[in-house]
C-alpha cells in the first residue's frame, strides 16, 4: 500500500510561484466529506454533535468550514474560547475542556455560553466562587488503571493528569445537583490515536454503564455523554483506517443494550475529534535544499521541527512522498532533516525513498492536525503559511507566513532593537 498526495508536482510548482515553501496545505473537499461521513455514522442519535478539538488545527478558516458542516468546537484555553466566540459559535456549540484552569477562563466561558467540562473535583468549589455554577455542566471521568480492548492494553489512564476518580465523580454529581445543576454530561478520553473500530464502542460501554449508575444513585439528569477524541488515523501506509460507519454501529449497539433499558434513550452523544477530522487532509510541503554525505545520507529541507514537531517530540512516523517520483523504486536510505541546532530535528530516520535531488519537493503526509498547531520559534525560526486547496482547485491563503517583525513583536514596549529595520 502507499499514500497518495492530494496535490501533484505540477500543482506545487504553480503554488510556489506565489507561496514559497515550506507551507501546510489542506484539502477542503476531503475535510467536508469526512465531516459528512461522521454525521451520517451517528445520525441514529438525535442529539449527536461533533465538537472539533480546536487545539488540533486552530485556524479560523478551518473552523468556519467545520461550522458549515454542523460541527461545534472544543476549547481548552482563553484564546481558543476567544477564537470560537469571534467566529460566532453560540451557546451549545462550544465545549470548554480545560485543566489547571485560571479563574478568568471560567468567567469568560460562562459569559459566552460555553459548556464547562470540569476536569477536577476541587474545581467545583473554585468554579462556584469565581463564576458561579451553571445549570448545565459536564465532568471528566478517569477510571484509573489500564484501558484494555480484549487483552490489548491501549493506554494508561491511571497515569494521566486528567479527570475525576470514580468516587469523586459520584460525589461531584451529588454536590453539583445540590448546587442547582439540572443537566449533566460525562466525558472521558482513555486512549489516544487508536486504529481500531473497537475503541469507541468499548469506551461507550464504560461511560454508559457509569451513567446508568449515576442516574440511579444520584438522581442526576444526564443529557449527554461525550466520547471525546481518540479515534486515530493510519499514519503508516500498511495500517488499515478506521471505519467510522462500523464505529457508529458499534456505539449504537451498546447504546441500545445499556441506555435504552435504563430509560435513557434521549441521551445525546458528543465527540470531540481532532486528528480524525483533519490529520489526513493536510500536508506539509517542503523543498530539498541540501544533501549531506557523512556517516549517513542526509536530505536537508527548508522545513524543520518548528513546522512539524511530532517526529522530533514523539518519534512519530509521517509518510513522505517525493513529488514526481511516486512510481520510482524506494532504493535509497536517508535521514530527512531540518536546520535546527538539535539532532532530533528529523522528519524521518533511515527512510527508504527514491533517489532525492536538490530542488525536489517533498510531501509530508497527515499533518492536518497537531501539525502547524504545535509550531514554535526555537532558533528564531518562523512559522509557515497555511493554504487551503479549494474544491474548485484554487488555492486560498488562510494564514500568512510569519516575518521577523512578528518574531520581535513582543519587544514593541521598548527601543532596545531600534537599529533593526523591520518591515
Amino acid at each position: 500500500m502507499k499514500k497518495t498526495p492530494f496535490v501533484t508536482l505540477e500543482q506545487i510548482q504553480d503554488i510556489v510561484k506565489t507561496y514559497p515553501t515550506p507551507f501546510h496545505i489542506y484539502d477542503e473537499k476531503a475535510i467536508r466529506d469526512n465531516a459528512m461521513r461522521l454525521h451520517e455514522a451517528f445520525s441514529w442519535n438525535k442529539g449527536f454533535k461533533e465538537y472539533f478539538a480546536v487545539k488540533a488545527t486552530p485556524n479560523p478558516f478551518i473552523l468556519k468550514l467545520l461550522q458549515s458542516c454542523g460541527c461545534g468546537v472544543d476549547c481548552s484555553s482563553m484564546t481558543e474560547l476567544m477564537l470560537a466566540n469571534a467566529l460566532d459559535f453560540g451557546e451549545g456549540e462550544i465545549m470548554f475542556s480545560s485543566n489547571v484552569t485560571p479563574a478568568e477562563e471560567y468567567v469568560y466561558a460562562r459569559e459566552i455560553g460555553a459548556t464547562i467540562n470540569l476536569d477536577d473535583f476541587t474545581h467545583i468549589d473554585f468554579l462556584e466562587k469565581v463564576a458561579g455554577i451553571p445549570e448545565t455542566i459536564s465532568c471528566r471521568y478517569n477510571p484509573g488503571g489500564l484501558f484494555k480492548i480484549s487483552t490489548d492494553i491501549m493506554d494508561n489512564p491511571g497515569d494521566a493528569k486528567y479527570g475525576f476518580t470514580t468516587e469523586q465523580l459520584f460525589e461531584g454529581f451529588r454536590i453539583l445537583k445540590e448546587k442547582g445543576v439540572k443537566n449533566f454530561g460525562i466525558h472521558a478520553f482513555l486512549a489516544s490515536n487508536t486504529v481500531t473500530n473497537e475503541y469507541y464502542p468499548t469506551l461507550a460501554k464504560v461511560l454508559f454503564e457509569v451513567a446508568v449508575q449515576l442516574k440511579e444513585q444520584t438522581g442526576a439528569h444526564i443529557t449527554f455523554i461525550n466520547l471525546s477524541g481518540g479515534i486515530g488515523i493510519p499514519y503508516r501506509p500498511d495500517q488499515e483506517p478506521n471505519d467510522i460507519y462500523e464505529i457508529g454501529r458499534g456505539v449504537k449497539k451498546v447504546y441500545d443494550e445499556v441506555l435504552i433499558p435504563a430509560g435513557m434513550g434521549d441521551v445525546a452523544i458528543y465527540t470531540e475529534l481532532g486528528r480524525f477530522m483533519l490529520a489526513p487532509y493536510g500536508h506539509l510541503v517542503t523543498q530539498v535544499i541540501h544533501e549531506k554525505h557523512t556517516h549517513k545520507e542526509y536530505i536537508g529541507c527548508d522545513a524543520c521541527a518548528v513546522n512539524l514537531m511530532r517526529p522530533a517530540m514523539y518519534g512519530a512516523y509521517h509518510h513522505i512522498t517525493v513529488l514526481g517520483k511516486e512510481d520510482q523504486p524506494c532504493d535509497h536510505k536517508y535521514d530527512v532533516t531540518g536546520s535546527l541546532c538539535e539532532n532530533n530535528d528529523k522528519f524521518a530516520i533511515d527512510r527508504m525513498l527514491p533517489k532525492v535531488d536538490i530542488g525536489d519537493y517533498l510531501v509530508i503526509h497527515d499533518t492536518g492536525a497537531h501539525g502547524f498547531a504545535m509550531g514554535y520559534q526555537y532558533n528564531g525560526k518562523l512559522r509557515s503559511a497555511e493554504l487551503m486547496l479549494k474544491e474548485n482547485g484554487d488555492v486560498q491563503l488562510i494564514r500568512r507566513a510569519e516575518t521577523p517583525k512578528d518574531y520581535f513583536a513582543t519587544f514593541d514596549f521598548c527601543d532596545v532593537l531600534k537599529k533593526m529595520e523591520l518591515e
